[in-house]
C-alpha cells in the first residue's frame, strides 16, 4: 500500500509540474472570445487597408473597434455602423443618430456600412489637432499610440490605453501591423528610429521627444543638448518630478495659446490643467490666466477651458 501510494503521490506532482509549465502558454486563449476572433476575420482587411493609406496601425483600429463596439455588438454598431463612438460634432454633415453615452440624447455619426465608419475613423485622427503628435509615432508602436489616444482625450475610460494594449497582445493584432507594411518600409523604419535614441518629433511647430519609463531630466538633457533645468521649465515641471512612459516633453518654451481652430476644450475624467497645457502645447500660466482660475484649480468633468 505505501508503494501504491508513492506512485499515485508522485504521478499528481508530475502531472500538476507540468500544467503549471503550460499555464502561461494557454492563459491568452482562455481569454479569447468567439466574438472578438470573428470581428477581427471580418475587419482585419480594412484594418491594414486603412494603416496603408493614413499610417495608422492596424492593431490600433481592431482594437478600438473591439473595444467601442462590443465586437460589433453595441447598438451604435448594430442600427448605425458606427464602429468607434464617434460623435457628430460641429462639422458633421452626415447622417446621425441620438444615443446617451456620457450624456443623455447624445449626437453620432451613422453610417450606410461599417467600412464608412473605419474611413471616417481614420479621417477623425488624421484631421484631429490633438492627435497630430500620434503620427509622428512608429507606425507600429501600438503602445505608444495607445496610451497617445489616451492622453490626448478619446476616451473618458482612465484604463482606456491599458486596455487596448491588452486586447493587441491577447489576440496578437500586432501581426497585422507588420503586414500592412511592405520589406522596404520595415527596412527603413529600422533606419529611422534607431534603438536606444529618443526620436525628436515636430507637431504644429513644436519639437518634443516623448519619454519612457526610467528616463531623467539630466539623461534627456545630456542626450538632447539641452539644459535639463530648461526642459523642466520648458514643461511646466520641477526638477523633483518623475518622469513616465509616455510623457510629451517639449524641447522649448510651449506657446501663450492653442493654435486655431481650438478654442475650447471640454474636460474629460482624468484630466489635470497640466495635462492639458500639454496636450495643446500652452504654458501652464497662460491656460490659468486665460480662464481667470489660480493654482488652486482642479477642473472637473464636462468644465469648459478657453484655449485661446
Amino acid at each position: 500500500m505505501p508503494h501504491i501510494f508513492l506512485e499515485y503521490y508522485m504521478s499528481r506532482n508530475i502531472l500538476f509540474f507540468f500544467l503549471i509549465l503550460l499555464l502561461p502558454a494557454t492563459l491568452p486563449a482562455q481569454r479569447r472570445t468567439v466574438a472578438y476572433t470573428d470581428y477581427i476575420e471580418t475587419y482585419r482587411e480594412i484594418a491594414v487597408e486603412q494603416m496603408r493609406k493614413h499610417k495608422i496601425p492596424a492593431s490600433i483600429t481592431l482594437a478600438q473597434g473591439l473595444l467601442e463596439s462590443g465586437a460589433g455588438r453595441s447598438t451604435l454598431a448594430r442600427r448605425s455602423h458606427n464602429h468607434f463612438g464617434i460623435k457628430c460634432g460641429g462639422g458633421w454633415t452626415g447622417r446621425s443618430v441620438r444615443h446617451t453615452d456620457d450624456a443623455p440624447n447624445e449626437c453620432f455619426r451613422a453610417y450606410r456600412h461599417p467600412r464608412e465608419s473605419y474611413e471616417d475613423h481614420s479621417a477623425f485622427l488624421v484631421n484631429g489637432r490633438r492627435y497630430a503628435f500620434l503620427f509622428e509615432l512608429k507606425p507600429t508602436d501600438y503602445r505608444g499610440w495607445a496610451k497617445g489616444l489616451k492622453r490626448a482625450g478619446y476616451a473618458t475610460d482612465p484604463s482606456y490605453a491599458n486596455r487596448l494594449i491588452q486586447i493587441i497582445e491577447d489576440y496578437e493584432l500586432y501581426k497585422y501591423d507588420t503586414k500592412a507594411l511592405s520589406k522596404r518600409e520595415q527596412k527603413r523604419l529600422a533606419e529611422t528610429y534607431p534603438t536606444g535614441e529618443h526620436v525628436v518629433y515636430i507637431a504644429n511647430g513644436m519639437a518634443y521627444v516623448v519619454a519612457r519609463d526610467g528616463d531623467t531630466f539630466r539623461a534627456l538633457g545630456k542626450e538632447l543638448d539641452i539644459s535639463w533645468r530648461k526642459l523642466v521649465k520648458y514643461n511646466d515641471l520641477h526638477k523633483e518630478y518623475t518622469l513616465t512612459d509616455g510623457d510629451i516633453i517639449y524641447l522649448r518654451k510651449k506657446k501663450r495659446k492653442a493654435d486655431k481652430p481650438y478654442t475650447v476644450h471640454i474636460v474629460r475624467e482624468g484630466e489635470s490643467m497640466h495635462l492639458i497645457s500639454q496636450i495643446y502645447g500652452i504654458r501652464l500660466k497662460n491656460l490659468y490666466k486665460m480662464n481667470r482660475k489660480d493654482g488652486e484649480y482642479i477642473p472637473e468633468i464636462g468644465d469648459r477651458l478657453r484655449l485661446r
